[in-house]
């Protein structure tokens, strides 16, 4: 027992559970996998090593990583994460704290929760947020639904062309099996087409529209008139917004939206190769019991001290499973205190500072690409943060663009077509990066 760490299955261990299953041996187990989706051979793992041999090994696998400077952004961005963060992160009572239902034990976790929503409703401009969601796109189907359950009997959704694609596209599969209509805003000159939005809102029948800040392109959109417009037709204005950008641009709350939502992994989150990410969604006062997901309060003990619960709970863990909002919220914890410390450390000055550094190596960026002549912006007239999108002039295509940057050891951006390009500056562009990324484009 002492050579495991764990207990593997013996032999009759297996044969109790296959004939509890009903099964006669593996293959009639796995009979309903098709042969194509199964494995043919056997896993090629190398013979047991010792603890150093295991340490060379994993060593040398690591010296085949390249790590490249990142100008690639659609939606997630290379930040800096400040040392303290992940040094907290990793204390046990963090990495091991479940589920706070226990309030009694858990008031550290419920305190940090009730931080991060009180720092998520200053940054966004709204009374109420949740305890967080899997990722932005998810944050966003949510925020469709909100809209749809408000509106009780009106089904269709508006979403705006210039939200991100996976965004728009999760929320059409979520969609599509809750009989909500979804229909696509038209974009002109790279914004949100306010003439076919006045023309599809006054079609009557929609419960919801939702919006991007800054879009998809990087472009900072202008929705002065937009709430009036959907509160006109008894709609909720849903703004899908970087968290990082609010530090500096209007928030929601200055834009009379009724649902704030997006994803928070521009809070000095690391890209990790694909996650985690952090939704996070917060509302009016007016639909907090719409929201879905954990809300965390703040209130009195019996002894009269101030203590942490948590409230509004409507989910199908709960109350009666018909009656419940949502069941996607995990609470994403860690994740959650992330942000809290994040945004703690860096404070509003902080915030802005990094949105500065971007927005400066941006402009930089677009205006030395353009005097290359080999691109040109594609909104030219339209303001952006730290995101911008070119077209390469023929015959340089996209790729070919790319390639050369990859081949200096820079993620140049990402491509949208044969000739356009998405490119994103955040603080961790140096001015050497910048000078020499429009070094390999000009002498190309």
């Amino acid at each position: 027992m002492a050579t495991h760490r764990y207990l593997p299955h013996t032999d009759d261990d297996i044969r109790v559970m296959l004939d509890r299953c009903g099964a006669k041996d593996f293959d009639d187990l796995y009979s309903d996998v098709p042969q194509s989706l199964r494995l043919k051979k056997p896993y090629a793992l190398p013979e047991a090593m010792s603890e150093p041999e295991l340490d060379r090994f994993f060593a040398g696998i690591a010296v085949e990583n390249h790590e490249m400077a990142c100008f690639a952004g659609g939606g997630f961005y290379h930040h800096y994460t400040p040392a303290v963060i992940p040094a907290l992160l990793s204390r046990s009572e963090f990495y091991t704290a479940y589920t706070p239902y226990q309030p009694e034990i858990s008031q550290g976790t419920l305190q940090y929760i009730f931080e991060y929503q009180s720092m998520m409703c200053e940054l966004t401009g709204m009374d109420v947020s949740n305890a967080s969601m899997y990722d932005g796109a998810t944050a966003t189907a949510e925020a469709m639904i909100m809209a749809v359950n408000a509106a009780k009997k009106k089904r269709r959704v508006l979403i705006s062309a210039t939200v991100a694609p996976a965004v728009a596209q999760v929320c059409s599969t979520y969609a599509s099996s809750l009989g909500i209509i979804l229909e696509v805003i038209p974009e002109d000159g790279g914004v949100t087409s306010e003439t076919e939005l006045k023309e599809m809102l006054g079609a009557g029948d929609v419960a919801g529209v939702i919006v991007a800040s800054p879009n998809y392109y990087g472009i900072v959109e202008d929705y002065t008139g937009f709430a009036d417009m959907c509160h006109e037709r008894k709609a909720l204005f849903i703004m899908n917004c970087h968290a990082s950008a609010l530090g500096v641009l209007r928030s929601p709350g200055e834009w009379d939206a009724d649902i704030a939502c997006g994803e928070a992994q521009s809070l000095g989150m690391p890209l990790n190769y694909g996650g985690p990410g952090l939704g996070y969604l917060c509302c009016r006062k007016a639909l907090m019991r719409k929201l879905p997901g954990r809300i965390v309060g703040a209130t009195k003990d019996a002894a009269g001290q101030r203590s942490f619960v948590l409230t509004l709970q409507a989910r199908e863990q709960h109350i009666r499973r018909q009656k419940a909002t949502s069941n996607i919220c995990s609470n994403q914890g860690i994740m959650t205190l992330h942000a809290s410390i994040y945004l703690s450390l860096m404070g509003a000055k902080g915030l802005r500072r990094v949105n500065e550094i971007g927005y400066n190596g941006a402009h930089s960026l677009a205006k030395s690409l353009v005097e290359t002549g080999k691109v040109k912006l594609a909104n030219p007239d339209k303001p952006f943060l730290n995101e911008f999108r070119i077209e390469t002039v023929a015959p340089l295509s996209a790729d070919t663009f790319l390639d050369a940057l990859a081949a200096h050891g820079i993620l140049g951006g990402i491509t949208l077509s044969d000739n356009e390009i998405i490119i994103a500056v955040t603080e961790m562009c140096t001015p050497a990066e910048i000078d020499r990324y429009v070094s390999i484009i000009k002498g190309m």
